[in-house]
């Protein structure tokens, strides 16, 4: 039997040992390298495939082994980088692993739970299965099965950030409903929004004389869960209570071993106007960003999405990466695209979707779309692109002329074009405090009532939004 047949061989003989999401996070990806003096060498994608494979997984691994070879062998899981090192003249074989869909698959027997009356918030359609990968956020995904496969037992709490629209909230509810699916325990997914209204809710009661009870169903709605699962927590700055509340339900729930999973679209570190003893906190478990998905990764997302499209049969290749070139900002950008690509498509009905047919349906989205007028983000980049600096400038430290000016004029129209309140504007900006966002606008205006070329600067910019 060649090495690949074994490895397929071994494949099987493992998946009905493993749940499918255990399967996709820990095995899909590893490559058998070589057999030698007794030794199998296996490549894994990232150093916590080792941990986890050594672990957990060693004996699961030898016994498959054994039961197709009748032989033991000692395991050796090495990163693509290290094999070289680690095997000398030793020849890699790159063959791929066939996919999960190749491997003999056994219906597994859904577990069996008890009807609770809970409401979880989880959205079900949002799983690890559909939960497209790339190198952006592949250590997020990992580290989420980790946690969904052993939640209260690593990574607590894990912090996920990253920018919006980059599938934060679709990991945690990936995790959520993977916890359910598994288990019989509470999960409740929740954002800092609505973690505030029901805080608020207490005091609101207070002079009504029944805030006792509101303030029990507070506790046990929010401390009697297993894992809860908090989005969006930069948006408890400013709210100073609600901040107390949510220090003393993070630690009544990790003193407990209770799972506890948050998001933000910057990390702990950059959460300036929320209490350091909150943001040490963020620190004990595992902070994962998850990064703008790059080229290849916006093509997967989109064939995903395409896939039980109308047009799934008629789409050219070049259409996607036209797509994916021209709309970097994020998931939601690329879902937007698609959608006036489907809308364009009923109404003019082509027998093919080619290249030229996407950039006529897609000319005033990608053209006019960079910038987002009402975004904060789109204005740091239309300032950005008119001064030829980075929007991490914006964000960033430095205090010289030609970034210092640029950045008071992002604030400035991020307060006169934007609903964004003072403290949301200065946490956009890398965390100022509101006062600066005062400064800035206070600046530019008195600039504007001496200066014209000013007034034309801005004018310029507001033309590219």
């Amino acid at each position: 039997m060649g090495e690949k047949d074994l490895w397929q061989s071994v494949l099987n003989e493992i998946y009905p040992e493993v749940n499918s999401a255990s399967f996709h996070a820990w095995f899909n990806d590893l490559k058998l390298i070589k057999i030698q003096n007794n030794k199998v060498f296996i490549q894994v994608p990232m150093e916590i495939h080792k941990r986890i494979l050594t672990t957990n997984y060693y004996n699961l691994i030898d016994d498959a082994f054994y039961k197709i070879t009748n032989h033991n062998y000692e395991f050796e899981f090495l990163l693509k980088e290290e094999i070289e090192a680690s095997l000398g003249e030793i020849e890699q074989n790159v063959d791929n692993v066939d996919n999960l869909s190749n491997a003999v698959v056994k219906e597994e027997k859904p577990i069996v739970r008890e009807e609770k009356e809970w409401e979880s918030n989880l959205i079900k359609e949002l799983n690890f299965d559909n939960y497209i990968v790339g190198d952006s956020n592949r250590l997020a995904k990992t580290a989420g099965m980790i946690v969904a496969e052993q939640p209260g037992k690593v990574h607590n709490p894990l912090f996920i950030y990253g920018k919006s629209g980059l599938g934060k909230t679709h990991l945690m509810h990936a995790i959520g409903n993977y916890i359910v699916e598994h288990s019989k325990k509470k999960v409740l997914y929740t954002t800092s929004e609505m973690f505030k209204d029901d805080y608020i809710n207490i005091i609101n009661n207070e002079n009504k004389g029944n805030n006792i009870q509101v303030a029990a169903d507070f506790k046990k709605k929010y401390r009697e869960v297993d894992v809860l699962i908090i989005d969006d927590i930069q948006y408890l700055v400013g709210a100073e209570k609600t901040q107390q509340e949510f220090f003393h339900t993070f630690n009544a729930l990790h003193q407990a071993n209770k799972q506890i999973i948050i998001s933000s679209d910057r990390s702990p570190d950059d959460l300036k106007l929320l209490e350091e003893r909150l943001r040490s906190r963020f620190m004990w478990g595992l902070p994962v960003d998850i990064y703008p998905p790059d080229f290849e990764l916006r093509c997967k997302i989109l064939r995903a999405k395409i896939k039980n499209m109308s047009i799934s049969t008629k789409i050219e290749d070049s259409v996607i990466e036209y797509i994916a070139n021209n709309c970097q900002n994020d998931v939601r950008f690329l879902e937007g695209a698609l959608n006036r690509l489907m809308a364009y498509t009923a109404m003019i009905v082509p027998e093919r979707v080619d290249l030229n047919f996407a950039i006529e349906a897609l000319a005033d989205f990608v053209n006019h779309n960079i910038y987002t007028r009402s975004s904060i983000e789109g204005i740091q980049k239309a300032v950005a692109d008119y001064y030829k600096i980075t929007i991490d400038d914006l964000k960033g430290k430095k205090r010289s002329a030609n970034i210092a000016y640029p950045r008071q004029i992002a604030m400035y129209l991020s307060r006169t074009l934007t609903e964004e309140n003072l403290n949301r504007i200065g946490l956009e900006f890398g965390g100022r405090d509101h006062s600066t966002v005062i400064h800035a606008c206070d600046k530019i205006t008195s600039d504007l009532k001496t200066n014209k070329a000013l007034e034309q600067q801005l004018k310029e910019i507001q033309n590219k939004m």
